[in-house]
């Protein structure tokens, strides 16, 4: 009797590089790798979409439609080239309009890809809906997804087998186009008894003639048992990563689950160890000068409390480590468990895992719900859809109260259609004022990636990679714009450096030139209380709540405010924090400009 076989997705590409890199990989480095996957016997990718779309404006100077262009010449015109896409969101963190979603699809297909899969985190079916009309209408394959996770120990009401055969149901009931079904756990909670029972559940409702895929993670331990369940229970298609960017917060290794299976009855893939091996051998040597997240590397027993994505976890202690926060990091996990059952148990994957985060980064730093993500308010009050089960009615309140937003049951996507900066029209016009090509890419770089976007698209976006060569606890941020993509070991220029948690500027020359290191000045805890002002001669210094980078200064110098208004709003941990006035007054100085990385306490206006 011939063994099963069994399609195996490489995620290396995109999740695996999401989830221990924060996607922050450049092409010309790893296409080597490329080349030797496909060597190996390799066929199918995932090779962009999610996260790993916006984090090529954001942190590489780097196109990820070029990049799609270019992954599909190596691998050539038969593989089955995935990418992710979050339903009404697409690539994007907010909600599309039904143009932008429709334009995501049209270059998607246009730049080499086959497949998307495609999912909500809420599992509401009517986010699905468009975005898989649209996905059909270019000639792509649809593989519709139903996500997956384990509530926090003692939580009921969802994510259970019955709440996955309804998710399910609907998709059938509704009738959207689909070439194969996904189940897709993000954090790597789910119990192998529950992947098992729910693949069975699956299996019997669609068939034999349905290919049916498991995702997971190794985050929480217990991926390899739980893919071994799936294929138990009648699944067709499993993904793999291959090392050094699998297991830890990745999907298993394609070797360890080569391994898992000897004896029983399954081909992964036709896949042969001597060929992965040299494949692994060589992807090893292309990203030796990256600076590996410890955590990337790690299994917690502690993530099925939170949950919390590899994807997104790996990216969030990326960033910790840029606002100088990483020592939040296990308060933010321990307070993610009442974000999550109080906001309705949305599946913890992207955005709602971003949403969660936030919201739990905000009770630490701040106080428990003094603050509300906007994310996570306008989740809990409908404006990304039903959550699977309704959030806690204080939270709603609160949510609505803090945001100024009523509850909705309204289409997510009509919000969109009525929103002017989600128009093709409206990016058209911002990009003819600031003199660049409209172009059916052009637009959607900065629909989607908003002021970072046209940044990239002017030669303005910063090159941040990590790269070391000799230490493990260092990071180094170039400021610099690179004009080629070289490692950060032998480059030149200004680097904040932090080294067991203290922070050093240093300039860096070549040759024999003077090397300058000049520790940077930190507040003290008193200084750096959030929300505090300090009045002085003149008028009343506003300091920054969080560390965190200026998105949008909302006054100028002279203008009359009044208390509690906006003057400026940071970003951090890729939520907008509000800066207001303490009180009436005149903005006697601005500090600060867009862009600009600011430290918890620095002073960022005066008002008089």
């Amino acid at each position: 009797m011939s063994k099963k076989y069994i399609d195996i997705m490489d995620t290396t590409f995109r999740d695996g590089f999401q989830s221990v890199f924060g996607g922050r990989v450049l092409m010309n480095d790893f296409f080597p790798a490329v080349e030797a996957a496909k060597e190996a016997g390799l066929t199918h990718f995932e090779f962009g979409g999610g996260a790993r779309f916006q984090s090529l404006f954001f942190y590489l100077q780097e196109n990820a439609f070029e990049m799609m262009d270019r992954f599909r010449s190596i691998v050539g015109p038969e593989a089955n080239l995935q990418t992710l896409s979050r339903g009404i969101n697409t690539v994007m963190l907010d909600t599309g309009s039904r143009e932008m979603i429709d334009l995501h699809a049209k270059l998607f297909a246009k730049h080499g890809t086959t497949t998307i899969r495609n999912f909500d985190a809420l599992n509401d079916v009517n986010n699905l809906e468009f975005s898989a009309q649209c996905i059909k209408k270019y000639g792509l394959k649809h593989e519709v997804v139903v996500t997956l996770m384990d509530l926090p120990p003692g939580c009921v009401g969802a994510h259970d087998v019955p709440f996955y055969e309804k998710t399910l149901r609907n998709i059938l009931d509704s009738g959207l186009p689909f070439d194969s079904v996904c189940f897709k756990d993000a954090s790597g909670t789910s119990s192998p008894q529950k992947v098992y029972d729910t693949i069975k559940m699956a299996r019997r409702l669609l068939g034999d003639s349905v290919h049916i895929r498991l995702h997971t993670h190794e985050t929480a331990g217990v991926s390899v048992a739980c893919y071994l369940a799936a294929l138990e229970a009648g699944v067709d298609g499993i993904d793999l990563a291959a090392s050094p960017v699998s297991g830890g917060t990745s999907q298993p290794d394609i070797l360890t689950m080569l391994h898992a299976v000897k004896g029983k009855d399954y081909d992964l893939g036709g896949l042969e160890i001597d060929k992965i091996l040299k494949y692994e051998e060589v992807l090893n040597d292309c990203l030796k000068d990256y600076f590996m997240p410890p955590e990337a590397t790690q299994v917690s027993p502690l993530i099925p409390f939170s949950p919390m994505p590899g994807g997104a976890l790996t990216a969030n202690t990326q960033m910790m480590r840029d606002n100088g926060t990483l020592d939040k990091f296990p308060e933010v996990i321990k307070a993610m468990r009442e974000v999550v059952e109080r906001g309705g148990y949305g599946t913890s994957v992207t955005p709602v895992s971003q949403f969660y985060w936030q919201q739990a980064y905000a009770n630490v730093m701040f106080g428990p719900w003094k603050q509300i993500a906007p994310g996570y308010g306008r989740m809990v009050l409908g404006y990304f859809g039903k959550t699977p089960v309704e959030a806690d009615p204080e939270i709603i309140k609160l949510a609505s109260e803090k945001l100024k937003l009523e509850p909705t049951t309204q289409n997510p996507l009509d919000f969109a259609d009525a929103d002017p900066i989600k128009s093709i029209a409206c990016w058209t016009e911002r990009l003819q004022k600031e003199g660049l090509e409209v172009s059916d890419e052009n637009i959607f770089i900065a629909a989607a990636c908003d002021e970072k976007g046209i940044a990239f698209l002017k030669g303005e976006s910063q090159l941040n990679v990590r790269k070391n060569s000799d230490c493990d606890d260092i990071k180094c941020e170039k400021t610099n714009k690179s004009e080629e993509n070289k490692g950060m070991s032998n480059a030149t220029g200004n680097y904040t450096v932090i080294v067991d948690g203290q922070k050093f500027n240093v300039t860096v020359a070549e040759g024999g030139a003077d090397i300058k290191v000049t520790p940077v000045q930190e507040t003290t805890a008193t200084e750096s209380a959030p929300a505090q002002t300090q009045s002085v001669t003149g008028g009343i210094e506003i300091p920054a709540s969080v560390n965190g980078n200026v998105w949008k200064i909302l006054v100028k110098e002279g203008d009359k405010v009044v208390e509690d208004q906006t003057i400026i709003i940071l970003e951090a941990m890729k939520m907008e924090i509000d800066i207001k006035a303490p009180k009436d007054g005149v903005v006697k100085a601005i500090k600060t400009a867009p862009n600009d990385a600011v430290e918890e306490g620095q002073v960022l206006a005066i008002i008089g």
